[in-house]
This record gives structure tokens, C-alpha cells and sequence, in this order.
């Protein structure tokens, strides 16, 4: 797909390692792992959607500002903050409000997360940014102010309020 689906803000980029046999698209949402860079879509799944997302936000990175097709070796950069815009899965008729916390998302078949899809959590530790806009957004999509969790101290760590979730 390799679009960047940035909208604005600073994107606070770095530049990270990235596994031979690792594919990674503009746009995907990435974790890191033992010092590399992977797409979310690689991330093993938990027993369940709010498991995963518990176990992936400390483990977020950014969103890929560079494709890495197989085979390569280069890192890539990654921005680690910024708005962006994403497939919002949340279901139809739940209240979203600026602010409302964000993480990735399950397929449909509930086997991976998607590289691309966000869907609303209760709560600052799982998530990965931030509803930030609500006007003129296209339908079935987000836009979300990431914020690393591995450079930026992400999402609970940016929090004032945030003390026990």
C-alpha cells in the first residue's frame, strides 16, 4: 500500500533496524523487537484483543515513514509522534470525543493485528495515541496523535492524570 497517512505535527523521527525478512510498508503501524523494527500485523496475538493490546503498547514505536521489502537491510525512519490517519474500526454508535485513547486492531478473523487499524480502549496503558480531530474526517477512519512508547514514553506516560490503569 505504501502511503504515508500522515496529516500534521511534528513527526519526531528515527531511524530503526530492520530484519532481512521483515516487509514493512509506509504508513505501518510498527513495534520493536530484540533492537528491530516490525510491522503490527507480526505481533503475536493473546488470548484475546485487549491481552494483545496490553502487551503491544509498550512495545510501539511509530508509524513507518520508509517501506523495507524483503530482503533489506537499511533501516528505515520511523515517526515516533504525529497525527495520522487511520481505518477506525470502533463500533458504529460508540462516543468518540477528543482524547478518546486508541490502540491497533484485530482482522476480522481476530488472528493478527492490522498494520493499519485502530480501534477505541478504555484506557491510557493499552493505547497508542488519541482521537485529536472529529470534523471533516472520512468515514471508517481516525485521525490519531501517535506517540512512541519506546522513544517518547507513549500514550500512559504523557498523561498527567494517568496513575493506576
Amino acid at each position: 500500500m505504501n502511503h504515508l497517512n500522515w496529516k500534521w505535527g511534528e513527526t519526531c523521527p528515527v531511524s530503526a533496524p530492520v530484519a532481512s525478512a521483515t516487509v514493512i510498508e509506509i504508513g505501518d503501524l510498527l513495534y520493536l523487537d530484540s533492537g528491530k523494527a516490525l510491522p503490527a500485523s507480526s505481533f503475536a496475538k493473546s488470548t484475546n484483543l485487549a491481552g494483545t493490546q496490553a502487551a503491544f503498547a509498550p512495545k510501539f514505536l511509530g508509524v513507518a515513514m520508509q517501506a523495507s521489502p524483503a530482503g533489506a537491510t537499511s533501516p528505515i525512519r520511523v515517526a515516533t509522534c504525529g497525527t495520522f490517519e487511520f481505518t477506525d474500526d470502533t463500533a458504529a454508535g460508540e462516543t468518540e470525543v477528543l482524547g478518546t485513547y486508541v490502540s491497533a486492531d484485530l482482522n476480522a478473523a481476530e488472528t493478527y493485528l492490522q498494520n493499519r487499524a485502530v480501534i477505541k480502549v478504555s484506557g491510557a496503558k493499552t493505547a497508542i495515541g488519541r482521537i485529536v480531530h472529529l470534523e471533516n474526517v472520512p468515514a471508517g477512519k481516525a485521525y490519531v496523535a501517535i506517540l512512541s512508547t519506546i522513544i517518547k514514553g507513549g500514550v500512559a506516560g504523557s498523561d498527567p492524570s494517568h496513575t493506576t490503569e
